[in-house]
């Protein structure tokens, strides 16, 4: 429940943003200023692990908010989803440690976007996320990424994903949801 007052107000902080700061780019990094609360930590009073995925979400609201992509999901029936993540931690967040969730895409492959969130604290990254992620159509298939920039008004390039996001995609990858996937242990 703690994540979800979390969003509501991380998605209207970013509305009212927008409308004070203007759009902002789709390359930019976006931040949020977050606190480790008592509800994020775990018996060894630190941030838990699996917390770390729910406050970067945070960081998709904002920046799809702050960018226009939110706009764009809701006037043409798109919307994101995650295929991959993956998380590497650095230092322990603690109870009431201020930090900030820094949020970009860092790149692209034919069928999807990817994202980099970074825990940091005055400057220091603790922990950082690479994400994988989708646009799809709510009345089936994908958005393409020339459909998507398009509607955002993006000219840039987001850059080509580098090689080892394509072997970290496929060593984690699991069957198509029209295959099988037997839970079988090796």
């Amino acid at each position: 429940m703690n994540v979800l007052w979390r969003t509501l107000i991380i998605m209207l902080r970013a509305k009212l943003r927008r409308r004070r700061e203007g759009t902002v780019p789709l390359d930019a990094v976006t931040r949020i200023r977050l606190t480790t609360l008592p509800t994020d930590i775990d018996l060894l009073r630190h941030m838990n692990n699996g917390r770390y995925l729910s406050l970067f979400d945070l960081g998709r609201w904002d920046m799809t908010a702050r960018t226009g992509l939110g706009d764009a999901f809701r006037e043409n029936g798109w919307y994101a989803v995650v295929a991959n993540e993956t998380i590497t931690f650095r230092k322990s967040l603690e109870l009431f440690t201020r930090f900030d969730i820094e949020t970009r895409w860092i790149g692209h492959d034919e069928k999807a976007l990817y994202m980099e969130h970074r825990a940091v604290v005055d400057g220091e990254v603790y922990a950082r996320a690479i994400v994988r992620g989708r646009i799809l159509r709510r009345s089936g298939g994908s958005v393409s990424h020339e459909e998507l920039f398009s509607a955002l008004g993006f000219e840039g390039e987001l850059p080509e994903a580098p090689e080892w996001m394509h072997v970290w995609s496929d060593a984690t990858r699991l069957p198509g949801t029209r295959r099988p996937a037997p839970s079988v242990w090796e």
